[in-house]
């Protein structure tokens, strides 16, 4: 089945029409559908997408299927400028009002009864006096009178003002604090990455996150910078001149000042702006290559522990910590490993430091977004964890690469987040959640635990029953989650989402979404490269989506003759993507793809959304339309070498990065007015120049568009036809077979086919 026809049918019958969700069970449109959302009573697709809109009854249904339960949660997801923010309601001191048994916060499928003193909860069952100041009277059909006033009887999503009980120690929070730590060993300082640091912070410092309509943010920021000492600095407004005090003795670590340290960036604005000035002069002779890490987030720990309160580091790293200290790494990288039983070691730390390191660092809400910039084997896999376990950033670049690091840094520390962050999913009765994937730290099996949640991040959730379902009940989630914003506010955002339950197999593979489906299965797919082969992984995944189609051919296919292969309208991508999934470098590594790359990507796609992972295993291809005039993108084609002609220009995105390939007959014209030169072969491989002609300017604001579509900023390249970077660009046409051994879509489909016929006999 053509991808892009599905995704094509979808925008043209779904794309118009706003998705109105008060009705239970409704897939939504695809997440290639530009779409409008309008929240009568279900959450947005924006914030939760499921694997199945129609839940099976039972248990042995649902094994059966073989199709997984999940939900993929977005719970601070951005919303299109059209569609409103949830609403802010506040209950004064007495908080929100919840079922008295289970917890769950008030939501519109509670049920009022005896004239609305009382509720019964919609999860639990059990009946709750409502409280005197949230009385209201019921209408003839059962509903309160000012259903329609109140966000949380009417809406899908909201959010309610936290009261003090919902607060560490009783007591409401400080706004948060951003700590910027400095990596200045010789590799930092040389490459020129320390001076472009400090000159961007320069600026950056003017668009940290603030409240609503604040005239200026409420966080603080701090400064240190390293190698195998520390030196923090002191930028107190009243200073003529920052102060730097150092810290040598890194294996017990200290924050040297408290007053100073931490400041409000207008009144400081002077001192600062001359400390970083100084810093790329004060190390510009230095000889010291090696540095520490841990002690780095250590210090930051402390620091933001004797402001008593929450934050983010934001930290620059060069090279692994070999200096003596603690989290001390040696050099471990081995090819030699790749596709043994010991492959696994390749993605697991090296040390179990790093995760009580970060155990400590979500206790206090810090969370630790890290750049990287490596120019040898860093051990990504372990240095990795604290910012994967704090729910925060991992930012992999390279100084050559400057426009993609800022951008990257940019939108790091302008983009909303939500601190010292809990997260929980409750149930109807009859299914509960049982597991969770994504960036954060589980102390118990019910809290999803983060020092920061920002609006990119998603948490898949999967469910399964504990006990039958109704059709006529259906089933429930509610995810609330309670976190302070950057002003300091504790608030709690709730989503709520009503799904059909079905007796028929075939209503439930109506009712699937294979993105959505993909998304959960690559996410255990790359947690299980942890603790099995890569090869028992992959072996995995093809059974299990063989058996989910080779049960719908047993019990919802209209008998016809066995030689076919039969998918479920809904499932008609699901082998093309799988294979996507299969010979993704995580599980079937290119000779050019690092350790690192690898341990990168497996961390990346833990917490990437349904939108993320769809154009990361399937990317899109657009040929460079000479036509300027219209406004929209040109359509997508089929990620395949035969599509392409050498007399065009395409461009291929996958989230990462966005390839201009070149054909080799393309007119001189077309190269004049894209490049800026005269020939094919004087291309290079940069950036596209801005010339003023329309093709110029089409072409970059398609990029500009592609762009701004993206979480992370896409590194642009230009492949020309027949150069070496071809083999690079060509790994992404995913429907061809790959130079690692990969399957082309025709031929796994094939295999597909065998493996349904094998366990149909």
């Amino acid at each position: 089945m053509k991808t892009i026809q599905v995704i094509e049918d979808d925008r043209n019958n779904r794309g118009s029409e706003p998705f109105v969700t008060g009705v239970r069970g409704q897939v939504p449109p695809l997440v290639t559908t530009n779409f409008l959302v309008k929240d009568q009573g279900n959450a947005s697709p924006r914030y939760i997408r499921c694997t199945s809109y129609n839940i099976p009854c039972t248990s042995d249904m649902a094994k059966q299927s073989q199709v997984p339960l999940a939900a993929v949660i977005k719970p601070l997801a951005t919303l299109p400028p059209e569609e409103t923010l949830p609403y802010l309601v506040d209950h004064g001191e007495s908080g929100p009002v919840r079922c008295n048994r289970c917890k769950a916060y008030m939501c519109p499928f509670m049920q009022f009864i005896e004239g609305g003193r009382r509720f019964q909860c919609c999860f639990c069952s059990c009946v709750t006096e409502v409280p005197p100041h949230y009385f209201q009277h019921l209408d003839h059909t059962g509903k309160r009178v000012d259903f329609y006033d109140r966000p949380e009887l009417s809406l899908g999503s909201y959010e309610f003002l936290a009261t003090v009980d919902y607060c560490k120690n009783n007591k409401f929070p400080s706004p948060p604090a951003f700590i910027f730590m400095i990596d200045v060993s010789y590799n930092a300082v040389k490459s020129g990455l320390v001076r472009l640091i400090c000159e961007e912070l320069k600026s950056l410092l003017d668009y940290l996150p603030r409240e609503g309509n604040m005239e200026e943010s409420a966080i603080r920021v701090g400064f240190v910078t390293y190698n195998k000492v520390l030196h923090f600095y002191n930028v107190k407004s009243s200073l003529a001149q920052p102060q730097m005090m150092v810290v040598s003795d890194v294996a017990d670590m200290f924050v040297p000042l408290l007053d100073g340290f931490l400041v409000n960036v207008n009144e400081s604005r002077t001192v600062i702006a001359s400390l970083l000035d100084q810093i790329p002069e004060m190390f510009a002779d230095t000889r010291e290559t090696e540095t520490v890490f841990a002690p780095v987030i250590q210090a930051g720990l402390e620091a933001l522990k004797a402001a008593e309160c929450a934050g983010k580091l934001f930290i620059f790293h060069t090279s692994l910590p070999i200096a003596e200290a603690p989290g001390k790494l040696k050099n471990r990288d081995d090819r030699k490993l790749i596709n043994t039983d010991k492959e696994k070691t390749l993605f697991q730390p090296q040390t179990s430091f790093y995760n009580n390191l970060a155990k400590d660092c979500v206790a206090q809400g810090c969370c630790v977004d890290l750049f990287l910039f490596p120019n040898q084997y860093l051990d990504v896999a372990t240095l990795g964890v604290v910012p994967y376990q704090t729910g925060a950033n991992l930012s992999y670049g390279n100084v050559k690469f400057q426009l993609l690091f800022l951008n990257d840094l940019r939108r790091d520390v302008q983009k909303d987040v939500g601190f010292d962050a809990v997260m929980r999913v409750r149930t109807s009765t009859g299914i509960r959640a049982t597991d969770f994937f994504g960036a954060f730290y589980m102390s118990n099996t019910t809290d999803v635990e983060m020092a920061g949640l920002d609006c990119d991040k998603t948490i898949t959730v999967e469910f399964k029953h504990d006990d039958k379902l109704s059709e006529d009940s259906g089933a429930l989630l509610q995810c609330a989650l309670l976190y302070t914003s950057c002003a300091g506010q504790r608030r709690l955002r709730i989503h709520n989402l009503s799904l059909n339950c079905c007796t028929q197999l075939a209503d439930l593979y109506r009712n699937c979404e294979t993105d959505t489906l993909i998304n959960y299965l690559a996410k255990y797919a790359y947690r299980g490269v942890l603790s099995s082969p890569v090869k028992t992984v992959r072996d995995a995944l093809i059974n299990q989506c063989a058996q989910i189609l080779a049960c719908y051919r047993k019990n919802c296919a209209s008998p016809s003759s066995a030689g076919q292969l039969i998918l479920p309208e809904c499932m008609k991508l699901l082998p093309v993507y799988l294979n996507c999934v299969l010979k993704s470098d995580v599980l079937q590594p290119g000779p050019e793809v690092t350790t690192d790359d690898r341990a990168y990507i497996r961390q990346l796609v833990t917490s990437m959304d349904v939108a993320e992972t769809n154009v990361f295993f399937y990317p899109r291809l657009l040929p460079l339309v000479t036509d300027v005039d219209s406004d929209s993108l040109p359509a997508a084609i089929r990620n395949s070498e035969e599509r392409l002609s050498k007399g065009d220009i395409y461009l291929l995105e996958n989230g990462l990065n966005i390839f201009v390939w070149v054909g080799v007959s393309v007119q001189q014209s077309l190269i004049q007015n894209l490049f800026g030169v005269s020939s094919f072969s004087q291309i290079s491989n940069s950036t596209l120049p801005v010339l003023e002609n329309p093709f110029s300017k089409k072409v970059r604001s398609i990029v500009d568009m592609l762009q701004g579509q993206r979480s992370r900023y896409m590194k642009l390249i230009v492949v020309k036809q027949e150069d070496k970077l071809e083999m690079l660009f060509k790994h992404f046409l995913v429907e061809d077979k790959s130079l690692t051994g990969g399957a082309s879509y025709v031929d796994f489909l094939c295999h597909m086919h065998k493996e349904i016929r094998q366990l149909l006999s």
